[in-house]
């Protein structure tokens, strides 16, 4: 079986759809996913100015590189048809949808966008679908969404919507939504899509945002959205395999390789056994590295 490519979702950058100097600057930063933003960052009166410009933003200036989204408006809102059909005709790489709580509102959007998709002769299913987990149904519920449609990529933890609707109070610690944080987590490695963790408010406290952004790497999340561009190295450089992982990960394969060469039963590597899913997790490590544009072919062990 061939192996799934990885798009890296370190990274998510929103630009509101009604400011267009907004939308190019974030061009030019390191964010992995683009997330044009037709929700809360855009007023009522705006909201149709909005879609066409984002409309025109991915019909002539589309960026390279990146990995394009467009958020709608909540499910039930007004705004939600105008919105999906001008998302899909932009043709993004994914549309990212707020405050799902059930599998069956994912279900009915993945089959609204296949018939606009076959009305306009794209590819149905080519557009994926982000599902943010704002709430402590949707929390209560992640499996199911995650598991809900082959569009389904990801789960994000959105972290001020899901405090709110607890009724707990928002701290930077992070203890209220810990639980909710590894639940989603869960559920993303069982249905086998990304987890995408919770943003970091403070723009101004860089300490605090890499405490809380190698707490989620080591939790096991693939990416974190950010509020603000001087956060995205910060956040990329904790979600890239370091030359100590990498290397590791090459040692890992290479013994497990000669162990196959030589036909043993079990290999070891600095003492201890390799199991399979510590072979797992370096070919894991090397296609992230690989994607984040480190050549592992060219590391010297």
């Amino acid at each position: 079986m061939a192996e799934k490519t990885i798009r890296l979702k370190r990274t998510g950058l929103y630009a509101s759809g009604s400011t267009p100097v907004n939308m190019i600057q974030a061009i030019f930063y390191n964010e992995d996913m683009l997330v044009y933003d037709l929700e809360d960052s855009v007023p009522a009166s705006e909201k149709d100015a909005a879609r066409l410009l984002v409309y025109r933003m991915l019909k002539e200036h589309r960026p390279e590189g990146k990995y394009i989204c467009i958020r709608v408006n909540g499910i039930y809102s007004e705004e939600l048809e105008q919105d999906l059909q001008a998302a899909v005709r932009a043709n993004p790489d994914c549309i990212r949808i707020p405050k799902v709580e059930y599998a069956r509102e994912v279900q009915a959007i993945s089959r609204h966008i296949a018939e606009i998709e076959e009305a306009v002769g794209l590819e149905v299913g080519k557009i994926e679908l982000i599902c943010n987990i704002e709430s402590y149904m949707g929390v209560l519920n992640a499996q199911e969404i995650a598991m809900a449609d082959p569009r389904v990529v990801a789960l994000s933890v959105a972290a001020e919507d899901l405090t709110a609707s607890l009724k707990a109070q928002r701290t930077k610690a992070g203890l209220e939504v810990f639980y909710a944080r590894n639940a989603v987590l869960l559920a993303c490695r069982a249905a086998g899509v990304d987890a995408l963790d919770i943003v970091f408010s403070d723009i101004n406290d860089e300490e605090g945002l890499r405490a809380d952004t190698a707490l989620a790497k080591n939790l096991g999340f693939d990416g974190k959205t950010v509020v603000h561009p001087r956060q995205i190295d910060v956040v990329n450089s904790y979600f890239t395999p370091s030359m100590k992982e990498i290397k590791y990960a090459l040692r890992v394969l290479k013994a497990v390789e000669e162990g196959k060469q030589a036909g043993k039963g079990a290999v070891t590597l600095d003492g201890g056994m390799i199991d399979k899913p510590m072979e797992l997790r370096a070919r894991t490590t090397l296609a992230q590295a690989e994607a984040a544009g480190i050549n592992v072919e060219r590391m010297v062990l």
